[in-house]
């Protein structure tokens, strides 16, 4: 006859698998992020280099709409995603703002001038 416990799984094996699915999620997030922001560092030197301003709030506009709906697709809360867009918006115009300032010190954009 077996017990009650032999039907359950071990909840420490399950923890395990569920942190390391999550630790992989994470890893990857953060490769996403770091290549996001590689993205965002082109756009402001083009942005820099044509005297363009940091922020665009008409594509910020677009941008919360469309994730707004992917969210909503993914089942994921909306206010999270709006304020977690609205902290990289911020990082973003942070990041752009100081390459603006490095324009302004030297003629030629490292960023696009790469060899």
């Amino acid at each position: 006859m077996t017990s009650k416990n032999d039907t359950l799984p071990d909840p420490t094996r399950q923890l395990t698998a569920l942190r390391q699915r999550i630790d992989n999620i994470d890893a990857a997030l953060i490769y996403m992020l770091a290549e996001r922001f590689r993205c965002t560092a082109d756009v402001g030197a083009l942005k820099a280099s044509s005297h363009l301003p940091a922020c665009d709030p008409a594509r910020e506009k677009k941008q919360l709409v469309r994730l707004h709906a992917l969210a909503q697709d993914a089942g994921l809360d909306i206010d999270f995603t709006k304020k977690f867009f609205a902290f990289l918006v911020g990082e973003v115009i942070a990041n752009h703002k100081a390459i603006a300032a490095q324009f302004q010190d030297t003629p030629q954009n490292p960023v696009l001038n790469k060899e």
